[in-house]
């Protein structure tokens, strides 16, 4: 059975956005830019901050789809316990049934969360991704967090052999700022990111807006702080009844970008895996 990965009230906003008037876009504008903390302070405060009335700001939230201001504040509180989570909140006793099929449902629930990232990520803008990503006239850059970086050590190791100018960021801050030096207006970064989110990554994230680089972000279901500062945002289902959470849809959007990527780049791409083979 397909598992479809739960709205976040982001995500919903961005699938609202055609439907509002221009004031309650403003309202909706202003939550984005400081999620979720503005949406958690008085009505009164975050129509101040949009330069809205309270009114539009709660025909705003039932745009939404939320009944109340009280229910909105009350999903974006769950949605913040939900980001924070360690492995050790999310232990539980381990069904003695499941001893002899635990590889089997593993995979069962793994199967599911792909299923489902793919049916969550719009066409439009996998291949705007990709097609991004193929474009060698700007460089390309990635850089992950402690789980992450190794996928995005894994996609430039690809992409150096479908197209010039592929790099990974330094994990370490110092180098990474030296680097931050040589990044481009144009130039596109793929950002991973999942929950329990990297601070330093969002600084990284809100230096390349202003270098007016092109930030492509990987991150989970409740979306990172980083999608403010992201042109594209790739949201993967990570969350299954484990301790831990599953990177398998990451880790197979990763291989579908570089397949897609290399696709549209052959001519380059063709001579490079030659010379390299």
């Amino acid at each position: 059975m397909a598992v479809s990965i739960p709205a976040t009230v982001e995500t919903t906003v961005h699938a609202t956005m055609d439907a509002l008037t221009s004031a309650e876009k403003r309202a909706a504008r202003t939550l984005l830019a400081n999620y979720p903390t503005i949406g958690l302070a008085p009505v009164a405060e975050f129509g101040t901050a949009a330069g809205a009335s309270a009114a539009t700001v709660l025909r705003f939230i039932s745009r939404l789809g939320f009944r109340s201001y009280p229910d909105f504040q009350r999903a974006l509180r769950t949605e913040l316990d939900e980001r924070t989570k360690s492995p050790l909140q999310r232990s539980f006793e381990v069904p003695r049934q499941e001893s002899e099929r635990f590889l089997d449902r593993f995979f069962e629930q793994t199967a599911e969360i792909m299923r489902a990232t793919a049916e969550r990520i719009p066409a439009s803008e996998f291949e705007a991704a990709s097609r991004k990503l193929a474009d060698s006239r700007n460089a390309c850059h990635l850089a992950g967090g402690r789980f992450t970086d190794a996928l995005a050590m894994y996609m430039e190791a690809h992409l150096r052999r479908a197209r010039p100018g592929v790099r990974r960021l330094d994990g370490r801050i110092a180098n990474r700022a030296d680097q931050l030096l040589d990044i481009k207006a144009g130039d596109v970064v793929v950002l991973f990111d999942m929950r329990r989110y990297d601070d330093d990554l969002l600084e990284t994230a809100r230096q390349l807006k202003a270098a007016r680089a092109f930030t492509i972000l990987m991150t989970d279901e409740w979306i990172s702080p980083i999608s403010r500062f992201s042109k594209i945002v790739l949201p993967c289902r990570v969350s299954i009844d484990r301790i831990w959470d599953a990177n398998t849809a990451m880790f197979a959007l990763v291989e579908a970008l570089i397949a897609r990527t290399t696709e549209l780049s052959w001519k380059t791409a063709e001579s490079r895996i030659r010379v390299g083979d």
